[in-house]
C-alpha cells in the first residue's frame, strides 16, 4: 500500500486528482480501525496531517471558518465558548487520545450516520468547503450526506473547512449510549435556537440512513414560539408544545435494528432527547434575557 504525505495543499489536491481512489486520512481514528479489521483496504493513503492550513481556524465577521484538520480537543479548548453545540458533541467522542487525533473534517469524510459532530453541524446550518484542482465549492450540511457513509464529495475532492455562523441563541446536544463517551451513539440529537431570525435548527444522528434534520419539528417550534410571543417574552414553554416537538422529531427518524439498539428504542430516545434539549436550551435562553434585563436596570 502506498503512503502519500504532502506538506502543501496544492500537492494534496494534485495527488487526489491523479489518483481519486486514494483514501484521505486526517487523524486516522476511523480509517485505521477499518484497516485493522480488514474492512477496508485502499490502494493508497493520503495523509493530510502535515498540511498546516488545515489545522487553522479563524473568524470572518459573525462566522467561523474551522479547518478540516482541527482536532476535537482544540474544538473543546479553543472554541467551546463560541460553538457550544459542536463542543458538547466533541466531548463525547472517544477517549482523550482519540479526541487529540480525531478531526471534524475526518468525521465528515467518513459520513457515518452515527458521527457525533453531524447533529450540531446540521442544527447550526453549517456549510462544508471542499476543493479539487478544478476549484472550490460550498455544500450545505443538509445536502452533504447522501447515503450510509456516502457524501456529496466528488472523487477528486477533499474537505477544506467547515463554515458555521456564531450562534445567537443556545445550543444543546444529547447522545444515548451505554455510556457518555467512548461508544458509538445509539441515537443523538442536536438543537440550536436562532432567536435573531426566530428559527430553530435540529440534527438527528444514528437514527436514519444519514444524519438529517427534522424540518417539520423546526417549523412547528419556530411558529409556535412566534404565535405565542415567546421569542420576545421568554415565558415558560407550554408542556403541550414540548410534547409535540418531541413527537415531530421522533417522526423524522428512520432507524434500523442493530446490535446497539432497536429501531423502536431509537425513536423513543429521539423523542426524549428532543424534549430534554428543548427544555435545557429554553431555560438558558430565559436566563440570558433575565441577565440582560438586570444589567440594563442596574
Amino acid at each position: 500500500m502506498d503512503f502519500i504525505q504532502p506538506t502543501r495543499w496544492a500537492d494534496a489536491l494534485a495527488a487526489k486528482a491523479q489518483a481519486p481512489e486514494v483514501l484521505p486520512v486526517a487523524g486516522g481514528t476511523d480509517v485505521m480501525v477499518e484497516m485493522n479489521f480488514d474492512v477496508r483496504r485502499p490502494p493508497a493513503l493520503l495523509d493530510l496531517g502535515r498540511i498546516a492550513e488545515l489545522a487553522e481556524w479563524g473568524t470572518d465577521g459573525d462566522r467561523i471558518r474551522l479547518g478540516a484538520g482541527v482536532s476535537y480537543t482544540r474544538l473543546i479548548t479553543e472554541l467551546g465558548g463560541r460553538l457550544p453545540g459542536l463542543a458538547m458533541a466533541a466531548r463525547t467522542v472517544g477517549s482523550p487520545q482519540i479526541r487529540n487525533r480525531g478531526t471534524v473534517g475526518g468525521n465528515l469524510g467518513t459520513a457515518s450516520p452515527a458521527g457525533d459532530c453531524h447533529p450540531p453541524l446540521l442544527a447550526g446550518e453549517a456549510r462544508i468547503e471542499v476543493a479539487s484542482v478544478r476549484g472550490s465549492r460550498m455544500i450545505a450540511a443538509t445536502d452533504f450526506y447522501t447515503g450510509v457513509k456516502r457524501s456529496a464529495l466528488a472523487p477528486d475532492e477533499l474537505i477544506v473547512a467547515v463554515h458555521i455562523d456564531l450562534p445567537t441563541g443556545p445550543e444543546q446536544f444529547s447522545k444515548i449510549g451505554t455510556r457518555n463517551a467512548m461508544v458509538i451513539a445509539v441515537a443523538a440529537f442536536g438543537l440550536a435556537l436562532h432567536p435573531e431570525r426566530q428559527a430553530v435548527g435540529t440534527g438527528i444522528g444514528s437514527a436514519a440512513p444519514t444524519p438529517r434534520r427534522a424540518p417539520a419539528a423546526e417549523a412547528f417550534l419556530a411558529g409556535a414560539l412566534a404565535d405565542a410571543g415567546l421569542w420576545e417574552s421568554r415565558g415558560e414553554l407550554p408542556a403541550a408544545l414540548v410534547t409535540e416537538f418531541g413527537a415531530l422529531v421522533r417522526a423524522a427518524g428512520a432507524p434500523i435494528d442493530d446490535v446497539r439498539g432497536t429501531a423502536s428504542y431509537r425513536l423513543h430516545a429521539l423523542d426524549v432527547m428532543a424534549r430534554r434539549t428543548l427544555n435545557w436550551a429554553w431555560s438558558e435562553y430565559r436566563g440570558r434575557g433575565g441577565a440582560r434585563s438586570a444589567a440594563a436596570g442596574g
